[in-house]
């Protein structure tokens, strides 16, 4: 079988080249095409040598995502796309227009074990974690699209499909490709990891000494209510979470943001917005509030526009900082999972091929 190169660092890549008796430095330029210049077979890369370029591509490969289905939002702003690995499975990626630049959502597992009460990502359960590379095709993926627009990916948010810090390796070695002058190029600064709460590996991210945002989701003040929501409080509960949120600030010199998905009659209430701000007040802390964007297998109700209001000026009494999260792609299902369970609700029992909107 072809190994596949995609995914691989530089230090990787110069071990097998060398084995297939290139030269060592040929590496760097075959990752800059993989990487930067989007290249999807050795054939592109004219600064190799055409008798090379047809050897390596007899032994190795460059598997990336393939396109199954995307939907774009109607102003233009966002846009959804599922994308197909190698093994027939999917993962969702959403590219978002900002006004400061082009921010794009990355999965990092197929399915999630987490099972958030509120959330599609977690309908399927957990199948597997994505390797760097399917990761990082996420991100070549809007890269190819946006070059076309000379543009970029500006911002990554690590909050897809499945919990980053449970693919902890893989995880760090996306970001470092990212990072890498022979990748994207981007700034750690440009990443935001978001997790449910997993205190370990918040802990053991702080201790990598990179400049990574950090997202909490929180969803709840208290640990009745959030273990309801959301069953890993019953490992990690609402104090212990937000320590450990206190010490990344704090090591790292990087504002948390603690994520608040906002459920009608649910966790918006003023009292809740007390209990909010008495835990975060004094703390290098965020909040983001998340309307919820409702998913209709699991009957929840996004709240009154005038309850989000409420919630955020009780907040800012407090001195805590607070954004609200302009809702962008709710047409198009852009919220984490939804594309995907509604892909695989639509196969028939036993058939494994996808669906396609003719775009694959």
């Amino acid at each position: 079988m072809k190994i596949n190169c995609f995914g691989l660092a530089l230090e990787e890549l110069q071990e097998i080249l060398v084995s297939q008796g290139a030269e060592k430095y040929r590496a760097r330029q075959v990752a800059e095409w993989m990487y930067r210049r989007q290249a999807k077979t050795f054939s592109e890369m004219t600064s190799l040598p055409s008798a090379m370029r047809k050897q390596l591509a007899e032994r190795l490969a460059i598997v990336r995502p393939v396109l199954r289905q995307e939907l774009r939002s109607a102003d233009g702003k966002t846009a959804k796309s599922l994308l197909a690995l190698a093994d027939g499975c999917t993962v969702e990626t959403v590219l978002m227009r900002h006004g400061y630049g082009n921010s794009v959502c990355v999965s990092s597992q197929v399915g999630c074990a987490m099972g958030c009460r509120f959330c599609a990502s977690t309908l399927a359960g957990f199948v597997r974690n994505l390797a760097a590379g399917e990761m990082l095709g996420q991100i070549v993926y809007w890269q190819e699209i946006l070059a076309c627009e000379q543009q970029k990916v500006d911002t990554v948010v690590v909050m897809g499909i499945g919990e980053p810090l449970l693919n902890y390796d893989n995880l760090l070695k996306f970001i470092r490709l990212c990072h890498a002058d022979y990748g994207p190029g981007m700034s750690y600064r440009s990443f935001t990891v978001s997790t449910c709460g997993l205190v370990p590996e918040i802990d053991r991210l702080a201790g990598e000494g990179l400049p990574i945002n950090l997202a909490i989701s929180l969803h709840a003040p208290d640990d009745v209510l959030r273990s309801a929501l959301m069953p890993v409080n019953r490992r990690y509960n609402v104090a212990e979470v937000v320590d450990a949120g206190n010490r990344y600030a704090r090591t790292t010199g990087r504002r948390v943001t603690y994520e608040y998905n906002l459920i009608a009659g649910i966790n918006d209430q003023p009292a809740h917005a007390e209990k909010l701000a008495v835990l975060l007040t004094g703390q290098l802390a965020a909040v983001n509030l998340i309307p919820l964007n409702p998913v209709p297998e699991l009957k929840l109700k996004q709240p009154e526009r005038s309850a989000v209001l409420k919630f955020a000026s009780i907040l800012q009494d407090h001195g805590i900082a607070v954004t609200i999260r302009k809702e962008m792609g709710g047409e198009i299902k852009a919220a984490c999972g939804q594309l995907r369970a509604q892909t695989q609700s639509r196969k028939k029992p036993g058939n494994t091929d996808l669906l396609t909107n003719g775009k694959a």
